[in-house]
């Protein structure tokens, strides 16, 4: 016990050194351009930020004070992030947070048909469980882990087990206030570690960084458009064998979906999503779109469903989802008044 405490001491410690270099490093380039100054500065500090735990990247980021945190989230996170599943079923993220001292729960499985790039390769099916708890200071702590299962051409063994776990940290930073035109902000940040088995594509083999920035713009009471712009600065997106996969380079992402409130119970809208590396002799490009919504079973329980489909090898060729969200203690609410 001792050894593994001075081990995970020692990399907090070397995350507060870098940390303080990085900052006087950086300190009058926080005042230039943001998506020239920083982000050209900030990269290869957290690219080479590999002698810290995943657990020390989150103490280190939480540890910060509240201006550094909002320069972190907000500078960077204009110019980054990594698709990962918003409100469900949209991949779009919303900069809502769960509630202070509540637990929301997700499920969904998705079943895809991948591109003929993809051979041997023909589908994929990914179970993903996502656990969200709500923090003081509008923050919110997420933890979501896939199980997938990939199917292949006849004569080639199949994949399936656990895929890689993520950590994130979301912020709302911003509410949308009525009569004024600045939208709803959000930023969040999210590590993924390599824990499926990378031989078997249920990996992506490496330890995944990145920042995403969030807005959301009501148009009327039941309309609204969310945005996500990011910038994946190690690792990739890929989740099995969807996604861009480079080991190389930078992912450049962004998604916008479009809401509306059909019925108090029933929400429907539409989303595309664009994922392009920045080095174009990976051919790894994704882009896709999907179709879906969330009906309200009761206070506290949703179900969501959709359909998607994509081009280029990164994206699948057409896919289902369906899926569940739980709301705690919500739910147990709507049971006793019922």
């Amino acid at each position: 016990m001792g050894g593994a405490e001075s081990a995970e001491r020692e990399q907090v410690l070397c995350c507060r050194a870098r940390s303080n270099a990085f900052r006087r490093l950086n300190a009058g380039s926080l005042q230039l351009h943001r998506t020239t100054a920083l982000c050209s500065n900030a990269m290869p500090f957290l690219t080479s930020y590999s002698c810290c735990s995943p657990v020390a990247h989150l103490y280190w980021f939480i540890s910060m004070d509240l201006r550094k945190r909002i320069w972190l989230l907000l500078m960077c996170g204009i110019c980054s992030a990594k698709p990962l599943l918003g409100q469900l079923p949209f991949y779009t993220d919303d900069p809502a947070v769960t509630e202070r001292g509540k637990l929301h729960f997700e499920f969904f499985n998705e079943f895809d048909a991948l591109q003929s790039s993809q051979y041997p390769n023909l589908r994929q099916n990914t179970a993903n469980f996502k656990l969200n708890y709500g923090l003081p200071r509008h923050l919110e702590l997420d933890v979501d882990a896939p199980s997938l299962s990939i199917f292949r051409d006849r004569g080639i063994p199949n994949s399936a087990g656990p895929g890689d776990v993520n950590i994130g940290l979301k912020w709302s930073f911003h509410g949308s206030t009525s009569g004024s035109h600045v939208p709803a902000l959000g930023a969040s940040l999210y590590i993924e570690s390599p824990t499926g088995n990378a031989h078997q594509q249920l990996s992506s083999g490496l330890t995944d960084y990145w920042l995403n920035f969030m807005a959301q713009k009501p148009f009327t009471d039941r309309t609204r458009v969310n945005v996500n712009i990011g910038f994946l600065f190690a690792g990739n997106t890929s989740t099995g064998v969807v996604g861009i996969q480079t080991t190389r380079g930078h992912v450049y992402t962004g998604g916008v979906s479009l809401l509306h409130d059909f019925r108090p119970r029933l929400t429907l809208g539409v989303e595309a999503y664009r994922g392009i590396a920045d080095n174009s002799g990976l051919g790894r490009s994704q882009l896709q779109g999907l179709m879906g919504g969330m009906y309200a079973i009761r206070g506290g329980l949703s179900l969501t469903f959709a359909v998607l489909g994509g081009k280029y090898t990164a994206s699948p060729r057409i896919g289902g989802q369906f899926g569940f969200a739980v709301d705690f203690p919500a739910i147990w609410h709507a049971s006793s008044s019922e």
